[in-house]
Formats: C-alpha cells, structure tokens, sequence
C-alpha cells in the first residue's frame, strides 16, 4: 500500500510579511473581494476598515458553484484512494453457505470458470464463493483442507480460505513462471504440488527451479534448482509413499534414474541430509514422512 505525499502548508502566505504586517498596496485584496473583511487582513489594531460592496447576484452564484464543486470532489478522491488499496486486483465475492454437517462436507468443490475460480457445496452444487484477479485468469487449482491454491495466468500463485472464501491468505510470484506459461498452452498442468498430508506445504514447479510455500502463511522454505543445463518438466511427475518425482531432462544424459528428482516437504531426498523446520515458530514439528531417510 502507497502512502499519498503530503503537503505542508508554508509559514507565510504568498505577499504576507513575517510579523504580520500590513500587506503592500499592490498585494491588498480589492474592496469588492470576499476576503476584505477577513480579520486578518493585516491592518493595525484600532486601525480604520473599509467595508466594500456586497457580492452581487453573479459573484455569489460562482461562489456557490465553487463550493459545491469541492464538495462533489471529495467523495471522487476518496473513492480513488480506496480503490488502490485494493491488493493484487482481487475480487473476493461470497454468495451463500450450505446447511451445516460434518467437516469433511463442509469444503467446497473447486473449478475454474473461464477467468474466475468457483467453489461450490459438493451436496447441493450451490455456489459459495467467487474470486477473480482483474487482468488475470485462473490455470491450475489444488485444494488441501482450509486451503484453495490458484495458478494465474501473470504468475501469482494464491491460497484462498476454502470452506467460507473469507479471504485471500496470500500471493506468491516466481522469476520468469507468467513468461513461461504464455509461451505455450498447457504448461500449467503440474505445477502446483501440495506435499505432505493436509498440504501443509505447497511445491511450485518451474523448468528453473521447485519452490515451495507453507500454506498457512505463504512462508518460503526451500527452493532447488534444476541442474545446469537441465529443467524441470512439471507435467511430468509421480507421487508414491508421501514423496514427489519430477521429470528433470538433461541434454547426453543416459541414465534415466538421473534424471528424476525426488523431493517431500523438507526438500531434496538425499541420504544423511539434516531436516528442515517447516513449522511456524512456537510450534510443535511433525514427524517426517514415514520411510524417508533423514
């Protein structure tokens, strides 16, 4: 959010003199001004005032019309300034909740909808919750409990509250993924990667590099590029046993095995590696995904 500048208003008016003064000849409102009456005029105390002629009908029609011109002008500043406090162009719209029941009924069916994400109560298919992003669409979606992940076609990933679509938790961009995914048509499809159980993690993939996000609060807590002169082939993976292989082609490579990478939510597997805390601060860690070497 962009601060508006201010103005500090100067210590003199223009034509005032500092001890208030009277003012020269020359800078003197006329007798028929509006502001010849003004107690500060800067005539002396006791000091004689001449009283001009009342505005005529004319003067106090323009007087009135500039009035209410910076009254109407007002609510117009106003509006502007609310409307760029809006984030990231979100449009957040919520429609209605279905009749209470059990958690698991309770988290709406997600679908993209030409340029908005739709949830939907999966017993009666009433719509929930809308979002849209001005000048965006959605490509992917992933969903985890509480959590609705979108892909967009200008490279922000978001995590939207699912049950109720109260709000939109929070937006993450990658270097080069909104180029890339206009360079050709279906390149969405793997990119969004929720890992361990409940998605507690979401992997992002890249041709350049697998990044990944803790869902509750968007928090980056590893990225591993591909190798030098390699890429990631997101539409291009497996899960088996809480771990995820991604297709990584590396040009006179013969050895397929060498060419896919295994990763979970505390990143590359690899034999005596030291794991990560992914969990927030005053937390309690998880335990591993079970048959994992750490």
């Amino acid at each position: 959010m962009t601060a508006l500048p201010t103005t500090t208003a100067p210590d003199l008016l223009p034509g005032a003199r500092e001890g208030g003064g009277p003012q020269d000849d020359a800078d003197s409102p006329p007798n028929d001004s509006p502001y010849a009456d003004s107690p500060h005029d800067g005539l002396p105390p006791g000091g004689s005032r001449r009283r001009g002629p009342r505005p005529g009908p004319r003067r106090r029609t323009r007087l009135v019309l500039a009035a209410l011109s910076a009254v109407i002008a007002v609510p117009l500043v106003t509006a502007a300034q609310q409307s760029r406090h809006l984030p990231f162009d979100d449009r957040l719209t919520v429609h209605t909740t279905a009749a209470p029941g059990p958690p698991a009924a309770q988290e709406p069916v997600l679908r993209t909808v030409g340029p908005r994400v739709e949830a939907r109560d999966p017993r009666s298919g009433t719509l929930r919750w809308v979002h849209e992003r001005t000048g965006s669409r959605p490509l992917a979606l992933a969903a985890g409990p509480g959590h609705a992940f979108a892909l967009w076609s200008d490279g922000l990933v978001t995590d939207t509250e699912r049950v109720t679509g109260s709000a939109v938790r929070w937006h993450r961009a990658l270097p080069g993924l909104a180029d890339w995914l206009a360079s050709g048509s279906g390149r969405a499809a793997g990119v969004l990667q929720p890992l361990t159980p409940g998605a507690r993690m979401l992997a992002v993939v890249t041709p350049q590099r697998i990044a990944t996000f803790r869902a509750d609060d968007g928090d980056l807590r590893w990225v591993l590029p591909a190798a030098r002169g390699c890429a990631f082939e997101p539409g291009r993976y497996v899960r088996t046993a809480g771990i995820l292989l991604v297709a990584q082609p590396c040009p006179g490579h013969t050895n397929w095995a060498a060419e896919l990478m295994a990763v979970d939510d505390l990143g590359r597997i690899v034999p005596g590696r030291t794991p990560l805390r992914n969990d927030r601060p005053n937390v309690a860690p998880n335990d591993p995904p079970s048959g994992v070497s750490n």
